[in-house]
């Protein structure tokens, strides 16, 4: 069952690419003190994550810390490395955190692991978004199985 708004962002550890390489960081540390825009997604360079997604919370990045966010993060199953890579193609280094969950760490206590086996990608991320405010899930968002948009930045822009 997937967490909801009033819960904590369960502990976890995920990792971000820094210049030494990957670095494991917890979930405590990456959200206690903060307000964040954090939207997940199944893949890095997938279809609707590269086209709509990723480059929605690009283009209203600067709108969200306006609105009162300290910093807009990516979730993904993906390898830091991936993520560094698919971050550069979109132009998202220095306004969207990358954080890497392999091991469907973060995903799995949030509730969100989808099984795409059948379309040849194994465990998964499903689409969400949420704000979290000092580890705590204020506004929360997951996608249907199909289509985009609950999840969108312009979406936590509304809620914001």
């Amino acid at each position: 069952m997937p967490v909801t708004i009033g819960d904590r962002i369960p502990a976890a550890q995920v990792y971000v690419l820094t210049p030494d390489g990957p670095s494991e960081i917890s979930t405590d540390s990456l959200f206690g003190g903060k307000r964040i825009a954090l939207f997940g997604v199944p893949g890095a360079f997938t279809r609707t994550c590269s086209a709509q997604h990723l480059p929605g919370f690009v283009a209203h990045a600067a709108a969200l810390r306006a609105a009162g966010i300290d910093e807009v993060m990516c979730l993904s199953v993906n390898d830091p490395f991936v993520l560094a890579a698919w971050s550069r193609q979109h132009g998202a280094d220095g306004s969207i955190t990358m954080v890497g969950d392999g091991s469907l760490n973060l995903t799995r206590a949030l509730g969100l692991e989808a099984d795409m086996s059948a379309r040849g990608f194994g465990k998964r991320c499903r689409r969400f978004s949420m704000i979290v405010n000092d580890t705590t899930i204020t506004h929360f968002h997951v996608e249907p199985d199909a289509g985009f948009g609950e999840t969108s930045a312009e979406r936590l822009l509304e809620d914001l």
